[in-house]
């Protein structure tokens, strides 16, 4: 296989966030909210890209820096506190399933408003197979573990942000250096996060944070899961392309329950396990003819 190295770069950075669903877990169950978790995470993650990042400040024209402003919105901002939120409302097994989709819709957004993309009956048939696994794992978490439905609507909101994101990728990822793009993300995502704070201000006491299962937690997500997990998905896009990359997540919901059946005791159900194969199943058979080209503007 052609760049096999950055294939596999893919494949362990998606490893990589399948685990983060648990530590996210723990984070909240030990007091703190989606948006502080997404905030210090952050601001640990840019004051690290800085140290390898190129010096420069602004991009090259104000539509890239207003497209990074939406590339720091979309894949930080509403991507993160959505999932966050869904992640303390409901088991991490649903939020992993349902945000694994995001390669799919970011195929049928291509569909719908890009004229060199064209529906296939592989296509077709593969998103009726994966949305019928969504609709299994959401019937799922409402009937039988009677949770609330929010989540699971919250986990399609972050998978749909992450689809238009890896779309909107493509535009920037030809012109700046891989570094550039990651601290631009990071920093324009703090930006737009700090309104919300309005809404629903700090209330975690900062000495907390020196809890080691909270420490612990936030260094793993900020520099491994963020600093270096962003640089090296953005690396892959570059060199083997957002569609050979994002095909990747599928891969994500395997990683999330072997670390919540060993860390949170979580159940999974007959159901639970016919959804997630249906969605696996669906993606998988939607994305296997798509062409990388079809995605260049």
């Amino acid at each position: 296989m052609k760049d096999i190295g950055y294939h596999l770069l893919a494949v362990f950075t998606i490893a990589i966030w399948g685990v983060t669903f648990v530590n996210t877990k723990v984070l909240l169950q030990h007091g703190l909210q989606p948006m502080e978790i997404f905030l210090l995470r952050f601001i640990v993650a840019y004051l690290c890209i800085w140290t390898i990042s190129p010096k420069r400040v602004r991009s090259l024209s104000w539509k890239d820096e207003a497209l990074f402003l939406l590339l720091g919105a979309l894949g930080g901002t509403v991507y993160f506190v959505a999932e966050n939120t869904a992640i303390g409302i409901t088991y991490v097994n649903n939020v992993s399933f349902i945000v694994c989709t995001a390669p799919l819709i970011t195929t049928l957004l291509a569909i719908l408003f890009m004229k060199s993309v064209k529906a296939t009956a592989a296509l077709i048939l593969g998103s009726v197979v994966a949305l019928v696994g969504v609709g299994v794992v959401i019937y799922n978490g409402h009937f039988v573990l009677r949770l609330n439905p929010l989540g699971d609507m919250l986990c399609l909101v972050a998978a749909f942000s992450w689809a238009i994101y890896s779309l909107l990728i493509k535009n920037v990822s030809s012109r700046y250096e891989a570094t550039f793009i990651t601290r631009k993300v990071f920093f324009y995502g703090i930006l737009t996060v700090l309104p919300l704070f309005a809404f629903k201000p700090w209330h975690f006491p900062m000495t907390h944070l020196f809890q080691p299962a909270v420490w612990m937690n936030l260094l793993f997500l900020s520099i491994v899961a963020s600093f270096l997990c962003f640089l090296w998905w953005n690396v892959a896009v570059k060199k083997i392309g957002a569609i050979s990359t994002s095909n990747y997540v599928y891969l994500n919901p395997i990683t999330t329950m072997v670390a919540s059946a060993m860390f949170l005791q979580e159940p999974m159900t007959l159901m639970a396990y016919t959804g997630s194969a249906l969605i696996l199943m669906g993606v998988f058979i939607a994305n296997r003819n798509v062409k990388e080209h079809t995605f260049q503007q």
